[in-house]
């Protein structure tokens, strides 16, 4: 049996960021739905005085095409940057554990890279993170909090890399757990 890949659904990803504005979310969703795309997963937030957003958009081979035209045709009329990049589905990690790392500190220039650093230098995956500055309650600090999840390969040792880990962050001061993620 053959399969015709016209009848495969294709995916893209799309980053679109431009000026923050009510309906920013209405406006590209609607785009995406007249396409017949179908949005898989998303992130999407506020950057400063800028939106940004990544999509994972599924649909047919002209979907594609239609969302190619039609998001040209919206960046031309907003001020917004607008790439599509065809992908495909992600392989599943099945000798990784998944981990969740949440770390909250006093804000400090280079903590993403010092938490980056130690994980690619132990082949750790980064699978997701994100960041935020907030002020603290009731002093009013600048704090800078990071989650992440992580992909440990199920050959590492699990508590050393804990311990490690822990330790690191004990160095930097960063308060920091590291546990699995729970299905």
């Amino acid at each position: 049996m053959s399969i015709n890949s016209n009848k495969m659904p294709q995916l893209v990803v799309l980053s679109i960021v431009g000026t923050d504005r009510s309906g920013v979310v209405n406006d590209i969703s609607k785009v995406i739905l007249d396409c017949g795309g179908n949005i898989e997963e998303s992130r999407m937030t506020a950057l400063g005085a800028e939106f940004a957003m990544l999509l994972l958009v599924s649909g047919n081979w002209a979907t594609v095409e239609k969302l190619e035209k039609a998001l040209s045709k919206f960046s031309a009329d907003k001020p917004f940057s607008v790439t599509i990049r065809k992908t495909d589905e992600r392989s599943t990690k099945s000798e990784c554990m998944p981990y969740g790392v949440d770390v909250v500190s006093l804000d400090q220039p280079g903590i993403v890279f010092k938490l980056a650093n130690f994980f690619a230098s132990r082949n750790i995956e980064i699978a997701d993170l994100s960041t935020r500055r907030y002020a603290a309650a009731h002093t009013g600090s600048q704090m800078f909090a990071v989650q992440m999840a992580v992909n440990i390969p199920a050959a590492q040792p699990l508590t050393q890399i804990r311990e490690e880990f822990l330790e690191l962050c004990d160095q930097l001061n960063l308060d920091a757990i590291i546990e699995p993620i729970k299905a």
